[in-house]
């Protein structure tokens, strides 16, 4: 691999985070088997790339669940986000003594890790930031851009939080790819993911357990979601 990225300190990494990415880290550190998909969810599609949801939709049912937090993780696109946030910002105009969920920019990118091309969530960056750019043409990047290594980066750059897709879900094994995602500077794990797809949406025990163990060697936040492509926030087809 061409790319030649140092590892990024912990201190400089909190330096450069966005707000958003602070508060969002706190939500994270609280977060178990019980916390998706009525309270959060942080992996989730709309028509903006390959789910069914309009962005407007997605909030309604989003308001409806009663969630406190989610992140829309549209492949390579934040078009689904800012019409989502828009449109959340009218709505709680029109109801100011609702509560409302905390909605953070969001991205799903495509990259290389080890030969294996993985899925890396983006949270709570600038959408604005030229770092991102490059993978938000909704289609997946190429050449040294396409290493999962640059997409950590590029997050980092851009003020938010990386993490790995589902690591259980691949060709190479989450023993394999979570140390080297880490190596690049990863800030956390999708720890609670429904690999056989449930009805009622649960996390998959034994991937969970293994991700989770990971997590805490390596000292990873932990995320959720439905990786809703379907109608229902709660679940994911």
């Amino acid at each position: 691999m061409s790319v030649k990225l140092a590892q990024v300190s912990t201190a400089a990494k909190l330096a450069g985070q966005t707000v958003g990415a602070r508060a969002l880290k706190q939500v994270l550190e609280t977060i178990d088997a019980d916390s998706c998909p009525h309270r959060f969810n942080f992996h989730m599609h709309t028509v903006c790339s390959d789910g069914r949801l309009h962005p407007e939709h997605l909030m309604e049912q989003a308001i409806a669940i009663g969630l406190q937090g989610l992140a829309i993780t549209d492949h390579h696109t934040v078009e689904g986000y800012s019409i989502a946030k828009q449109w959340l910002e009218a709505w709680q105009n029109q109801h100011p003594q609702h509560p409302v969920p905390r909605l953070w920019s969001g991205v799903e990118i495509n990259g290389n890790l080890l030969g294996t091309e993985v899925h890396i969530l983006g949270y709570a960056f600038d959408p604005q930031h030229p770092s991102l750019q490059p993978y938000l043409q909704k289609h997946a990047a190429t050449g040294d851009a396409y290493q999962a290594a640059s997409v950590i980066s590029a997050i980092h750059q851009a003020g938010g939080l990386a993490v790995l897709a589902h690591p259980a879900r691949y060709r190479c094994s989450a023993t394999e790819l979570i140390p080297e995602a880490v190596r690049w500077g990863i800030d956390g794990v999708e720890a609670y993911y429904a690999y056989s797809n449930p009805n009622p949406w649960k996390p998959s025990p034994k991937q969970t357990q293994q991700v989770s163990q990971l997590s805490q060697i390596y000292g990873l936040l932990q995320t959720c979601g439905t990786d809703t492509h379907g109608t229902s926030l709660l679940q994911r087809m």
